[in-house]
């Protein structure tokens, strides 16, 4: 439940007409180490780890970070959640374990080119890159700890529970008075009292109550001083020396502070993002890619949405959102074709247009010449209405191109699914 409404601000896999969508926000995600390192910077508690891509590098870790430790922690690194109860492709189960130290080398080497499936990846999984290999620490109690952005109060909220370290959704549903929610003034930040509730609400055994209060103030001043919009620990733990640790990390960083948060924004990792969304991201455009089998290229994220509802209504299914936005150059209508040709589900290309800002030709220009770049084996529909559409209309015919002109969006909806069907 709690990280369920946490992960919405993040990735998310939904289903619609029985096919699994992949829908990505722009708010970076980093991964577990990452976020530890970043932690740790701030003055957090977090367990001695590193990161290693490779089965040698397993092996040198072990002799330079762990060389007296019995026992290690081996946590597949991919951008989703639940991934101790998850389960590779390969068969193996869980993409988090506990070992002896002569282990680690085998159970990393199983982990690291695998796909790993959870909850949160939908069934097509990630692949694992990384894996972090963490001290196991003696841990006497886990809890839940989250910082979010919260629409009514206007700020950051920080979120409490005793229970952690396993599926957070299942213990909310069951114990919902349990969860401890502190708004925090934005204005004012975070004080004494208000850490105080939130030790409170975590309700530590053994924990040093001040040393755990100043612990919650250094989350919430990095969630801030980094414009994170999510900053989840599962599990926020105590061990047998008494400390509050961070034994897990999750954090999601606002595209808006990208300008000014250059080194975090570095850590991003492409290799687990959609190839199409990164494509479209250099190319400035509004880009989220679905499943179905019609491409759509429109002009203004409202009128995207309702074209993907008009080809729902007529029997087909939309290949993704994209919205070229107002100011489109020639040279990024070329790049939305590009991205929309490289899918392989995409049978039909809808292009929607309703020219304010955006002129028509631009775009009729940009079709024409994407054509010369890019090999258009699948059917096109055309709807063009308003600036320059007379000129865009020409540019499109003179251009010997076989398209399939549309007079309205409906009109151009039922064309593309017929176009589709026939092809």
């Amino acid at each position: 439940m709690v990280r369920g409404l946490l992960n919405k601000l993040a990735t998310k896999s939904i289903k619609v007409a029985g096919n699994w969508q992949q829908q990505q926000l722009r708010r970076l995600n980093i991964h577990e180490y990452q976020g530890a390192e970043l932690m740790s910077k701030y003055g957090i508690n977090v367990p001695k780890g590193v990161a290693v891509s490779s089965v040698e590098e397993v092996r040198k870790a072990i002799q330079t970070t762990f060389p007296d430790e019995k026992e290690l922690v081996v946590k597949s690194q991919i951008l989703a959640g639940g991934r101790g109860l998850g389960k590779f492709t390969s068969g193996l189960q869980g993409g988090v374990h506990i070992v002896k130290v002569d282990q680690a080398e085998e159970i990393a080497g199983k982990m690291l080119g695998q796909t790993l499936v959870t909850k949160q990846t939908g069934p097509q999984g990630k692949v694992v890159s990384k894996v972090y290999l963490c001290e196991k620490v003696s841990l006497v109690n886990e809890m839940y700890f989250a910082i979010t952005l919260d629409r009514t109060t206007a700020g950051p909220l920080i979120i409490a529970f005793r229970e952690g370290g396993t599926s957070i959704e299942d213990l909310a549903e069951k114990f919902p008075d349990m969860i401890i929610k502190v708004p925090i003034d934005v204005f004012k930040g975070i004080t004494d009292e208000d850490a105080a509730k939130v030790v409170d609400g975590l309700a530590p055994k053994v924990a040093d109550r001040d040393a755990s209060i100043e612990q919650v103030k250094k989350l919430y001043n990095l969630f801030c001083e980094c414009d994170c919009t999510q900053l989840e620990i599962n599990p926020i733990a105590e061990t047998s020396d008494n400390k509050l640790v961070a034994a897990d990390a999750k954090l999601n960083f606002d595209d808006n502070a990208a300008y000014r948060q250059k080194e975090i924004f570095a850590l991003r990792d492409p290799t687990q993002e959609d190839p199409r969304e990164v494509a479209a991201a250099k190319a400035d455009l509004n880009y989220i890619g679905l499943d179905g089998e019609i491409g759509c290229m429109v002009n203004g994220a409202g009128l995207a949405m309702a074209t993907m509802d008009i080809i729902k209504l007529h029997g087909g299914t939309p290949a993704n959102f994209l919205d070229v936005g107002g100011n489109a150059s020639e040279g990024q209508v070329v790049e939305a074709f590009k991205i929309l040709t490289s899918d392989d589900k995409v049978k039909a290309i809808l292009v929607n247009i309703f020219g304010g800002i955006m002129k028509c030709d631009v775009i009729a220009s940009g079709i024409v010449n994407a054509a010369k770049h890019v090999a258009l084996k699948v059917p096109v529909v055309v709807r063009l209405e308003g600036t320059n559409v007379d000129q865009g209309k020409r540019i499109l015919k003179e251009s010997g191109m076989t398209l399939i002109t549309a007079e309205d969006l409906d009109d151009a909806a039922e064309k593309a699914v017929k176009a589709l069907k026939s092809a």
